[in-house]
């Protein structure tokens, strides 16, 4: 069934709903039902009253851009076909934090932006050079241009995060700190730019891409320090927040909790390790208050090779500490290749070729393993599979369900 209308008013999406019926205790819902016929319903509710309704998934609007560094680009023949749906869409940009490079923003989109209040908007900048801006993108230099529709949404009061995507030897060195510069100078309106390095597959074919070294990441913290310490001191933030790959690539020491704010842009993994150990501090404090009821039983982690080594050390403190019997296993990501080592992008196979790693009675990856909202794996493989590989129960958990785990006897 279809709802249509909300007191007169069309409705094209959940947060047109959500936005006709916020304060409204009574309400005409103009629905059409599945078999064509429409009905009209009358709805008393108290302001804060749920309406029961489940809503169907957004259908996100398709990228026109042709970025050199697309992360669809670096997929296998054989992914989910929803991996590579490339989507700009500033909708999912409120609700999820998902980046949009605004080229494609309609005047239609801005008006509901800006009536709707659906701030902050998160923007992949990349670089303010036009012309090191087009290449990215693949579009052209007019395209490219977003300074007046950047200007519209600030002046209009929408919250902006930024976004760059590291490419050595194209928006990197100088035209980095030009990039930082000129974002900086819309702080507080544009809040904080997130630089991340750029992720290539072994299917990443494309010869005007090179690999993000060590020595890279090295550069680009050295680079930075001096730039993030003047605007602590002219804007009171960091602003320009490196993430967590490129310090643990570096082999450089993760900033201390004041480095990140309030983490405005921790799920582009800006921060997250930081976070990491203070919720991990958090939950051995409970664990320790709890030491009759440790589950004692030996289990394997299993986590991307990027973050085992960091990991590791946090398990290998709680085994001597408090008696837990956990190993941590890295494991390769032969699935996408090339230098993609996160946690959250290993599959199903990569699980199953790591079959033989597996110590104990029971085996936990992190839920980022896992889609938001169905237990599958980027390669298609679900939890249950990985379960009937393995003849061990499998466990999908963040840190919080960890800790539940490890204080139960079963």
């Amino acid at each position: 069934d279809r709802i249509i209308k909300v007191n007169g008013r069309l409705v094209r999406d959940y947060l047109d709903f959500r936005f006709q019926t916020a304060g409204e205790t009574e309400l005409l819902l103009e629905i059409r039902k599945k078999n064509g016929d429409d009905w009209e319903v009358e709805i008393e509710r108290r302001e804060d009253e749920d309406f029961g309704l489940t809503f169907e998934s957004i259908v996100p609007r398709q990228c026109a851009n042709a970025c050199i560094f697309c992360f669809c680009n670096g997929n296998p023949a054989d992914a989910r076909p929803s991996l590579f749906i490339k989507d700009e869409d500033i909708r999912l940009s409120f609700l999820y934090g998902n980046y949009t490079t605004l080229t494609s923003l309609t005047d239609d989109e801005f008006d509901r932006i800006v009536e709707q209040r659906l701030s902050p908007q998160y923007v992949s900048v990349h670089a303010t050079d036009l012309d090191v801006r087009a290449y990215l993108l693949g579009i052209d230099r007019t395209r490219a241009d977003i300074s007046d529709k950047l200007k519209r949404l600030l002046d209009a009061g929408i919250e902006v995060h930024a976004q760059v995507v590291l490419c050595p030897k194209i928006n990197d060195g100088d035209v980095l700190l030009k990039t930082i510069d000129d974002l900086a100078a819309e702080y507080p309106r544009i809040t904080s730019v997130a630089i991340v390095p750029l992720g290539l597959t072994r299917y990443n074919l494309d010869s005007r891409l090179e690999p993000v070294t060590p020595e890279f990441c090295r550069d680009v913290i050295d680079l930075l320090k001096p730039v993030q310490k003047k605007l602590n001191e002219r804007l009171g933030t960091n602003f320009a927040l490196l993430g967590d790959e490129i310090y643990l690539k570096a082999g450089r020491s993760i900033p201390s909790r004041s480095h990140y704010g309030n983490y405005p842009q921790i799920e582009d993994g800006i921060g997250m390790v930081r976070a990491f150990n203070s919720d991990f501090a958090k939950m051995q404090k409970r664990l320790e208050r709890n030491l009759s009821q440790l589950n004692k039983r030996r289990g394997t982690i299993f986590t991307g090779t990027l973050f085992a080594p960091v990991l590791s050390t946090f398990i290998d403190k709680l085994n001597k500490k408090i008696g837990t019997n956990l190993l941590v296993s890295p494991v390769a990501n032969n699935y996408f290749g090339g230098d993609v080592s996160v946690a959250g992008l290993v599959t199903g196979r990569d699980l199953k070729a790591a079959t033989d790693q597996i110590k104990g009675e029971f085996v936990v990856i992190p839920r980022q393993m896992l889609k938001s909202d169905e237990s599958i794996m980027l390669d298609g493989m679900t939890l249950a599979d990985v379960e009937k590989e393995f003849g061990l129960p499998v466990h999908a958990f963040n840190l919080e369900e960890l800790g539940s785990f490890l204080m139960s006897h079963n």
